[in-house]
């Protein structure tokens, strides 16, 4: 994990309260392998599949000194981990008012990501596939028009990223960042894939920002003859 760490550039590493050790210091714990002097901690809410739980499960990261920034996940469906958009805009309200930063994770529908923006969301986080998943991004409409609709917050792809083509493809949709967990820790050669990953999301923010060009139809001949005077 730490290689991996290093080797993508990762400046924000999100770690699951409910999953680590936060309170007997005798015991090892995944925190005592994140270099905090270089990676920010954002603690996750996964495994909470109510506003209720989540909003507990916020203070108490937040109790403990891990971070007032969350990535909240309110969880609606046991098999695919869909998010439950109710809880999840209840939850953002709470701790919004609570003096969170607040990153949910969501479905790709710009309709309730406004709502959560509305509701004082710091970002938006879509999914691109089910987590854990590696399907990449299944909806690239989706996810286009969001960026177009939402640019008052930053866009980061969460969950579904398989490998490097599909980082790239986010980035290149025009997400601000894509967070990611199993493409790397479940590849043959983990620091591998992280650097892969890496260099996708660099390359598909250039894209991005380049523009590219229209599709089309028919062929066109990449050496145009506009302006050659023939003879």
């Amino acid at each position: 994990m730490q290689r991996c760490h290093e080797a993508s550039g990762a400046e924000m590493v999100t770690v699951a309260v409910r999953r680590v050790n936060l309170t007997d210091r005798s015991k090892e714990s995944l925190l005592d392998y994140i270099d905090r002097s270089k990676i920010f901690i954002l603690p996750n809410t996964a495994g909470c599949y109510n506003a209720d739980d989540a909003v507990r499960t916020a203070m108490l990261a937040r109790e403990v000194g891990l971070s007032n920034w969350i990535k909240l996940e309110v969880i609606g469906d046991e098999k695919t981990l869909f998010p439950d958009n109710a809880g999840l805009l209840e939850a953002t309200r709470i701790l919004v008012k609570e003096g969170f930063v607040v990153l949910p994770y969501t479905n790709d529908d710009v309709v309730n990501a406004r709502k959560l923006i509305d509701a004082g969301a710091a970002a938006v986080m879509p999914l691109a596939a089910p987590i854990g998943s590696g399907m990449g991004v299944q909806n690239p409409a989706n996810l286009r028009i969001m960026r177009e609709m939402i640019t008052e917050v930053p866009l980061i792809v969460d969950a579904g990223v398989g490998t490097a083509s599909d980082a790239a493809v986010a980035m290149e949709l025009g997400a601000d960042g894509v967070l990611m967990n199993t493409a790397i820790a479940a590849a043959d050669d983990a620091v591998k894939m992280a650097t892969a990953m890496k260099l996708a999301v660099e390359a598909g923010r250039l894209a991005y920002e380049a523009g590219r060009m229209p599709k089309k139809l028919y062929a066109s001949a990449s050496s145009p003859l506009a302006g050659v005077v023939g003879r």
